[in-house]
């Protein structure tokens, strides 16, 4: 009987971890859907919802290293200022991983098609959940 009750609770936690994954990754995905239809309306201000406002955020682009969520923000500003230059976004979310501890990396390409030229490149994001928010603490894109 104890050996019953033990293989129950693990089987009962296993279950729940999964759950637990699964919605966390649901809500990843969600927020980067939601940052995409905000670059697509040519709103920064909204697109930056799914970022950490803090002064720890990284950001690493082409330009090297930025620190903090109002210089990023005033980054993409500078340079996307206008909506012929934000074009229409696409990502394409090649793996996310849940890296423990409330972490998860994700690693992605995205696509900007513009009237000015077409771009594309790599990222990688580091999620954290902060006061039970997943918010993106690094981003790496190149």
């Amino acid at each position: 009987m104890k050996l019953y009750t033990l293989l129950l609770s693990l089987a009962l936690l296993t279950t729940a971890a999964t759950q637990a994954q699964k919605n966390a990754e649901k809500i990843i995905r969600s927020v980067l859907q939601t940052q995409t239809a905000a670059w697509n309306r040519g709103d920064l201000d909204n697109f930056m919802v799914g970022y950490w406002e803090s002064d720890s955020l990284l950001f690493v682009g082409k330009n090297g290293a930025t620190y903090g969520y109002q210089a990023t923000l005033a980054n993409y500003r500078k340079s996307y200022p206008t909506k012929d230059e934000m074009g229409t976004l696409k990502f394409d979310i090649k793996h996310v991983r849940n890296m423990g501890k409330g972490t998860y990396f994700v690693l992605g390409a995205w696509f900007l098609e513009r009237k000015v030229g077409n771009v594309q490149g790599m990222y990688t994001l580091i999620w954290r959940k902060i006061n039970g928010q997943w918010k993106i603490v690094v981003d790496h894109s190149s």
